[in-house]
């Protein structure tokens, strides 16, 4: 299709469509908001434009891929397809952003089964701190209590053990009581 240039002689800024007159003279030509380039700029009266004329359903001529010229489309504003330039970019970084995300992920798995290992192999050789000034153990007295079987919890018999006299529920002396019980509780 041919361009035509052609000025903007009226503008209706509220309903987003106006009237182009053709530079080399004929009718005036509808124009729409959405066939105007999306550069930031509302439509002003008296500005070049060149365009397109199309015939819509009722045989009406309206102005179509309309440029404004001398004016380079601001990037914000350009069509929603990715340029060639950008989707090579991406080609590039796909499969070693994924294989990075893998890795990442990998190690933070591996980093947090360790603590986890770590914790589970201090509570089985009893060497894992137990916070004795946990709300818990102030339920906890001396009550003349001193078997594995007078315990609810593995806390309690570790409180018993800490802080209560003539206790027998540390058979091996490692600081750990009732040993094969706080395994089932």
């Amino acid at each position: 299709m041919a361009r035509i240039e052609g000025k903007l002689a009226k503008w209706n800024d509220d309903r987003g469509f106006g009237f182009i007159e053709p530079t080399h003279g004929g009718d005036e030509v509808f124009v729409h908001i959405s066939a105007l380039p999306r550069d930031g700029r509302r439509p002003m009266n008296g500005e070049t434009l060149l365009f397109e004329v199309q015939t819509d359903a009722q045989g009406r001529k309206r102005a179509a891929s309309v440029e404004r010229p001398g004016r380079v489309a601001s990037p914000a504003y350009e069509t929603r397809r990715p340029s060639a330039s950008r989707s090579t970019e991406r080609q590039g970084t796909g499969l070693f952003g994924y294989l990075s995300l893998i890795a990442i992920v990998g190690l933070g798995g591996y980093l947090i089964y360790g603590q986890i290992d770590a914790h589970l192999v201090q509570r089985i050789n009893g060497t894992a701190p137990v916070n004795s000034g946990s709300s818990a153990n102030a339920n906890f007295r001396c009550d003349g209590r001193q078997h594995c079987s007078e315990m609810t919890s593995c806390d309690e018999a570790t409180f018993f053990n800490k802080n209560c006299p003539d206790t027998k529920m540390d058979g091996d002396n490692d600081g750990v009581p009732c040993e094969q019980q706080c395994s089932a509780f």
